[in-house]
């Protein structure tokens, strides 16, 4: 396995099905290998305060800069790009960048199947918790 294919595969803990839960937040996010393994891709369907989030993310990893990138398409038209990284057990989503101070950091439970977590970016966030609900074939 490629070094390239090794870095992808340190998000096999995220393969699988989660329920999304937080203060008016609620909803499921899929993560699932896309045939032949070269992207993770989550779908998402969210309600936070009442609004309806759905989209696709394709996360790969960018050999420029050795990091895990992605990009989130939503249902209307938007496109995202974050970075992700996953060390022990937290995990870090950064909005844009490294350098961002926008970003998801959730720690993940001994048995993987809940992550505490929260976004956060300067004078704002909200609490996100996931728990695994189903585990798809890794």
């Amino acid at each position: 396995m490629t070094a390239t294919m090794n870095t992808l595969r340190s998000l096999e803990p995220l393969v699988g099905t989660w329920a999304i839960d937080g203060p008016g937040l609620s909803g499921t996010v899929r993560y699932e290998w896309m045939d032949g393994g070269g992207f993770l891709v989550q779908h998402v369907e969210l309600v936070q305060d009442g609004e309806v989030n759905r989209g696709v993310e394709y996360i790969g990893f960018h050999a420029e800069s050795g990091q895990l990138r992605s990009h989130f398409f939503s249902q209307n038209g938007e496109i995202l790009e974050y970075v992700y990284e996953l060390a022990d057990d937290t995990l870090t989503i950064w909005y844009d960048g490294v350098d961002s101070p926008a970003k998801f950091v959730g720690a993940f439970d001994a048995d993987g199947v809940h992550n505490a977590g929260a976004w956060q970016w300067p004078g704002g966030g909200y609490e996100s918790n996931m728990t695994r609900v189903e585990e798809l074939a890794r």
